[in-house]
């Protein structure tokens, strides 16, 4: 989980079907930051779509289109591999980094989606943590018996030591 962060690589999890056949819902994918004149038509970016024109939050799909508009910016246009047609916006990159997929992992978006949702972090942090909590407390508890018992037969032998 960690090393691909030390590595610069981003991860995001795949929540629609427009990729299925690629990245099927669940799979979590990891991109690299790249040069945007490093991008070329078939190259798959997550990136988020013009404000209104597109869903909100990112999106991963594959470039289908690049053109040049009068003043020479990179006009992109994207497309989801299992929708029928291009997606109905274009866009430019405004940065001159962009985030190029490179690697995915499927269904395990699944674990970091449910991860996201603070009852279950909290169950799964604290659940082992309470095991933990109550093997200490058991642990001390037979421990204090046992010094007890130990206590309770010193006197036991004194007691017959002075009789």
């Amino acid at each position: 989980m960690l090393i691909p962060a030390v590595l610069g690589f981003q991860r995001y999890v795949i929540v629609s079907d427009s990729m299925t056949g690629t990245y099927d819902r669940g799979s979590l994918v990891y991109d690299k930051v790249v040069p945007t004149a490093s991008l070329r038509v078939g190259d798959v970016i997550t990136y988020e779509p013009p404000r209104g024109a597109g869903p909100e939050g990112r999106v991963t799909h594959r470039i289908f289109a690049i053109t040049n508009d009068r003043q020479g910016r990179r006009i992109y246009r994207t497309k989801g591999d299992a929708n029928p047609a291009p997606d109905p916006w274009q866009f430019t990159l405004a940065r001159p980094q962009q985030a190029r997929v490179v690697l995915h992992v499927p269904y395990v978006g699944y674990a970091f989606a449910a991860l996201a949702i603070r009852q279950v972090r909290m169950l799964v942090i604290g659940f082992p943590a309470l095991l933990v909590a109550f093997s200490l407390l058991a642990g001390l508890w037979r421990e204090a018996g046992e010094e007890v018992r130990r206590n309770k037969a010193q006197l036991a032998d004194r007691a017959e030591v002075v009789s």
